[in-house]
């Protein structure tokens, strides 16, 4: 009994780890070396940087590219159906959503479907949630590598201009979308 509680520490002493390398190290650095054109806003994960361009195939067919958006704000939250916070967040993002759809919100949910043990739990997913923004769904890592998904789910909020303003780990609450996305433009 003692080993377990032994090893429950090392897993929660590791996660942490990760989570003090998620927010100090891999925000900052070489991902603002990018930009899309001198004298613009550098591409990278930082708050005030052009949010990275991706293409995904959309849970029900179609493509959704981000940079198609622009003029709308949009959330980009990284997910899977096997995670309790993802879970938990759900009802709350659905909402926001019915609530905020008219007025130009968007939100992605974007699955990490390689950590999913059968790619068929995601559509059963939604259905069971109720989910009516796009899922879509990251089968070959590239979102998850791009946006630097450590730990789920993880949420970037994302202005009209495509540049990024918030970044949230953790299960987002319906009051705080509600707030953070008023004050973006």
């Amino acid at each position: 009994m003692k080993r377990n509680h032994i090893w429950a520490v090392v897993v929660l002493v590791a996660l942490l780890a990760w989570g003090v390398v998620d927010a100090y190290v891999l925000d900052t650095g070489a991902e603002n070396a990018a930009t899309s054109e001198p004298g613009s806003v550098p591409i990278g994960l930082k708050k005030g940087n052009l949010a990275p361009d991706f293409e995904l195939r959309q849970l029900g067919g179609g493509k959704v590219k981000l940079s198609d958006l622009r003029g709308k704000k949009v959330i980009v939250n990284l997910w899977a159906t096997w995670c309790p916070p993802c879970r938990a967040e759900i009802p709350d993002m659905q909402r926001f959503y019915e609530a905020n759809k008219a007025n130009g919100v968007v939100i992605l949910g974007v699955n990490l479907t390689t950590t999913e043990t059968k790619p068929e739990d995601v559509e059963a997913f939604v259905q069971a949630y109720g989910m009516t923004f796009p899922v879509l769904l990251d089968d070959e890592k590239h979102v998850s590598g791009a946006y630097k998904a450590i730990s789920i789910p993880t949420s970037f909020l994302i202005d009209s201009n495509g540049v990024i303003r918030e970044k949230y780990i953790g299960p987002m609450s319906y009051e705080w979308m509600e707030k953070t996305l008023a004050g973006m433009q």
